[in-house]
């Protein structure tokens, strides 16, 4: 059986200096395995929110630099999975990345569609485990605002576009066969939401991996058939024009009994109202003692 992993184009093919970035959590490993299998091409026109994570300096020119995927959830802000941003991707601490950008309005990788974007802050979620994927995401400030129409809704709890069975699209310039294909051009993939138990029998835990619904879900179809793969980890997955998941792992791509592993959106919308009202909760003062 081959090992669950989680889905950013590895082996850096340069080292970098310095990108002013925050990270709050710096996670230590992380492993790599995914682009979209199974898919066809579309023009970023029909999926605007989706955009690539990129350093030349640590990738090369071949692609523009991309290693993995994201999604515009505000003007400047960008939702990635946080393992695309482990040193074990990277090959150094994200803080080191002197280039590290978006890639926005571009269908081809190599064109002069759109515009490249510099990230000028990461924050990492505080509760991302990196043994088992559990809360894989990291938010992205970027230097310059994108236009709304490439902004997403997320879908929170409750939202109808979680329940089993919805039709999602997935979206990325990851590998197209499993086999090491990256796209140069942006591809999709159809799939289903599956159930949590399918999902949990699929990953009970070992070698394969352990699904935890409260902060994943999976998507595909059980007897195999189109999924994200290698170099799509932190793009999008949407249902009903709400996003509901950024590809995080997966046991291989496409494989029967073995559907793809998101981050659950909604757990990141969660986490994000909470970060904020933490952030504007009053600092509490210490009483003056008495006759004082």
């Amino acid at each position: 059986m081959r090992r669950s992993v989680a889905r950013a184009l590895i082996r850096p093919l340069a080292l970098a200096a310095t990108v002013t970035a925050i990270p709050l959590v710096s996670p230590t490993h992380a492993v790599a395995d995914s682009v979209v299998v199974g898919g066809f091409p579309i023009d970023v026109s029909q999926a605007p929110w989706t955009v690539a994570l990129a350093s030349r300096d640590l990738f090369g020119g071949m692609r523009a630099g991309q290693f993995c995927g994201a999604v515009a959830i505000g003007r400047s802000t960008v939702l990635t999975a946080a393992h695309c941003l482990a040193t074990d991707v990277l090959g150094v601490p994200a803080n080191r990345v002197r280039d590290l950008k978006v890639i926005a309005g571009r269908t081809d990788l190599l064109s002069g569609q759109g515009e490249e974007i510099a990230v000028r802050e990461i924050r990492f979620n505080p509760a991302y485990d990196v043994t088992t994927n559990s809360g894989d995401f990291a938010v992205l400030g970027l230097a310059a605002p994108l236009p709304q129409s490439a902004v997403v809704t997320m879908a929170g709890a409750g939202d109808p576009a979680y329940a089993p069975g919805t039709q999602a699209l997935v979206t990325g310039w990851g590998d197209t066969t499993g086999t090491g294909a990256y796209a140069r051009r942006l591809r999709a993939a159809r799939v289903r939401v599956l159930p949590d138990e399918l999902c949990a029998r699929a990953y009970p835990g070992g070698p394969e991996g352990t699904y935890q619904a409260s902060t994943m879900l999976c998507a595909g179809e059980a007897a195999g058939g189109p999924d994200g793969c290698q170099g799509d980890s932190g793009g999008p997955l949407v249902a009903g024009g709400r996003l509901i998941g950024l590809v995080s792992w997966g046991s291989g791509c496409g494989r029967a009994g073995l559907p793809g592993v998101y981050t659950r959106v909604s757990e990141v919308v969660r986490a994000l109202k909470a970060a904020t009202a933490a952030q504007k909760r009053p600092v509490a003062r210490p009483r003056a003692r008495a006759g004082a």
